[in-house]
């Protein structure tokens, strides 16, 4: 018989091996786009490849700065997506403390309504929300688009809220009412707590939703200008490749650097409200 440890090391070695493929097919791209915006634009197309710049610049952040308003495009993106995520998450765990909670006709049909809302593209509901805002004078302001960003990640935030609590038994929550607590003590002393890790996850993914949000910035917005939109503000070049690559890929590394670094910083609560979802008490 083969022992078991000489068993286990070419099964590591095989899982360590996939790792690494999968990871070097994650962290390339990231790579190459990193390195494509410290790179001269002159040298972008240069053969052969070059995995370094030899003279590596920040001009591209420069011009962004200078020439597109990046700073300012930052500041609006970080009140929108923030205001929208804060609000969003409170309304969402109220909504799905309820529908977890109480059981009743009404609020069946109102989750069948809510969850429904996901299946309907944006495009389809963009010529009557455009016509909406504009009578109410939200169109172009910061209110109409946290709204819209808000009723966009709001589904998706209570399904997976709601699911996440139907495994938390009531029995917790009624020994908290027994020993003296009330209804919203009892919610978010309580329930609140144990939905850390759910919170966490969404809230990461609903930070993503928002900051790759494209459609909604551009089309129910004209003054206002976010970081997902900024790459249409970009101008072309009178060269063979018109499209300013080292400008896109600065602006897109932007993008992608506060998702890396939240997703950092909160890796543990994703890996528990993932663990956590996918087992059963």
């Amino acid at each position: 018989m083969i022992p078991k440890n000489s068993r286990s090391v070419p099964l590591t070695l095989t899982i360590w091996g996939l790792a690494a493929i999968v990871a070097f097919l994650i962290l390339f791209p990231l790579w190459w786009i990193f390195i494509s915006s410290i790179t001269p634009a002159g040298e972008l197309f240069s053969k052969p490849i070059k995995y370094w710049p030899a003279h590596p610049t920040l001009d591209s952040y420069r011009y962004l700065i200078k020439n597109v308003g990046l700073l300012p495009k930052i500041g609006n993106t970080a009140i929108i997506v923030g205001i929208s995520i804060l609000i969003g998450m409170m309304i969402s765990v109220m909504a799905a403390f309820s529908f977890a909670r109480f059981r009743s006709k009404g609020l069946s049909i109102a989750v069948g309504f809510l969850l429904a809302s996901m299946l309907i593209p944006d495009v389809v509901t963009a010529r009557p929300l455009y016509d909406f805002l504009r009578s109410v004078h939200l169109y172009d302001t910061y209110t109409g688009l946290i709204i819209l960003y808000i009723s966009g990640i709001l589904p998706f935030t209570v399904l997976i809220l709601q699911n996440y609590l139907n495994d938390i038994p009531v029995s917790i929550e009624e020994s908290a009412s027994i020993d003296g607590c009330g209804f919203f003590q009892s919610m978010f002393y309580v329930t609140i707590p144990l939905l850390r890790p759910a919170l966490a996850t969404v809230c990461i993914v609903n930070f993503i939703t928002c900051l790759n949000n494209f459609f909604t910035p551009l089309f129910y917005s004209n003054g206002i200008s976010v970081l997902s939109t900024a790459i249409t503000q970009l101008p072309l070049r009178d060269n063979m490749y018109a499209v300013p690559w080292d400008l896109v890929s600065a602006m897109g590394w932007i993008i992608i650097l506060p998702i890396i670094i939240f997703v950092a910083i909160f890796q543990r609560q994703i890996m528990e409200g993932i663990m956590a979802g996918g087992v059963k008490g």
